[in-house]
């Protein structure tokens, strides 16, 4: 009798190259080459880093980092406004091109996505090919780079993206997965902050070969409800599909004012406090979401978001409080009476407590 071979998936990660920083630079000639960091001014009160150039990560300014503790690490440091609007139509424009090859996309941010390309537009048939015609596409079309992960699932697909940034092509296949994942330092694992790879090395857990050692109830108990995620992973085992409709769960919360807010010190007053019943809203369930979303409703009722995805995930006071005035600053408020004002944080960890619906919020009148 014949034995079918196993039909794997064909799983693209696409990630941006310093996005925000990259479109400046590219828009910029003077900045080219120099370390930059697209945020708020360390000379503001709460400014914060939303994305670094590789010139300015040599110095260790990474993202979410206090514009201060960056002007001290690298005093020649260029801060440049956001301009989100930018970074918008560059997200776009990188969508069209993966629509080329796939309908079957999942962004996870405006510079990251997967793409399941099993079955391709094209019948290019090969993965590693199709990633490396979106990233020269990029290139030509928006002169700008992007890192690409080929596997047979998601979250080993992330991981090798991140492996030759930037710029960088990497395939791990089905034979290589689970040796791969064997060697890979705890931190690599997408999902393990540095609280919990600390935990782990504190429990002697270096590598996933350690990881592997423990039962998937030793892993629960150890992490909760996430170490039966790790328990799959760290042998290779995802089967999340690449979901285009994914509906986006959310913790947040929100307020509309007895009187429209007209200043900065006002609305940035509010923001403290919206920052700190979302941060206890996410003790709480002890979650931590990379992406931080402001939601700004003006007095006449003109509605706008803006939203700021961070390369690890957070649940700190600080960073939720201060990405947010971030956000806002970002914005025009020249003349501006704004009636509600809102925080919320997204793009969880795989592995989620229950919520009471998709998206969680809280407010307050």
């Amino acid at each position: 009798m014949e034995i079918s071979p196993v039909k794997y998936r064909k799983i693209i990660h696409v990630d941006m190259d310093a996005f925000y920083a990259s479109i400046e630079q590219r828009d910029n000639p003077e900045l080219r080459g120099k370390p930059i960091a697209v945020g708020g001014s360390p000379q503001g009160r709460g400014g914060v880093v939303a994305t670094a150039s590789y010139e300015a990560r040599k110095f260790g300014i990474r993202s979410a980092m206090a514009s201060k503790r960056a002007q001290q690490l690298c005093p020649h440091v260029i801060f440049v406004r956001p301009r989100f609007d930018a970074y918008k139509e560059a997200s776009e424009k990188i969508r069209e091109i993966f629509h080329r090859y796939t309908d079957l996309i999942e962004p996870l941010s405006l510079d990251e996505a997967y793409l399941d390309v099993t079955e391709d537009k094209l019948n290019i048939g090969s993965a590693l090919d199709i990633a490396k015609q979106i990233k020269a596409a990029i290139k030509e079309e928006l002169n700008l780079t992007a890192s690409a992960g080929v596997s047979i699932n998601k979250f080993v697909a992330k991981i090798a993206s991140d492996l030759n940034k930037p710029d960088g092509l990497a395939f791990i296949g089905p034979s290589s997965i689970e040796d791969f994942m064997e060697k890979l330092p705890v931190e690599k694992f997408f999902g393990v902050g540095r609280v919990t790879a600390e935990k782990m090395k504190q429990m002697n857990l270096h590598t996933g070969a350690d990881l592997k050692k423990l039962t998937e109830g030793e892993l629960t108990m150890y992490f909760g409800k996430v170490g039966r995620f790790y328990y799959r992973i760290v042998r290779g085992i995802d089967d999340r599909p690449v979901n285009p409709n994914r509906e986006t769960k959310s913790l947040g919360a929100e307020d509309t004012f007895p009187h429209d807010l007209t200043t900065v010190e006002e609305m940035n007053a509010e923001l403290d406090r919206i920052a700190e019943i979302v941060h206890n809203r996410l003790v709480k369930y002890n979650l931590k979401g990379r992406t931080i979303t402001l939601k700004v409703k003006y007095s006449d009722f003109k509605q706008i978001t803006r939203s700021l995805s961070l390369p690890e995930f957070v649940n700190d006071l600080q960073v939720i409080a201060n990405t947010a005035k971030q956000l806002l600053s970002a914005t025009d408020l020249k003349d501006v009476k704004v009636r509600l004002l809102g925080i919320s944080l997204s793009n969880f960890p795989d592995e989620l407590p229950e919520l009471k619906g998709p998206s969680e919020q809280l407010r307050l009148f």
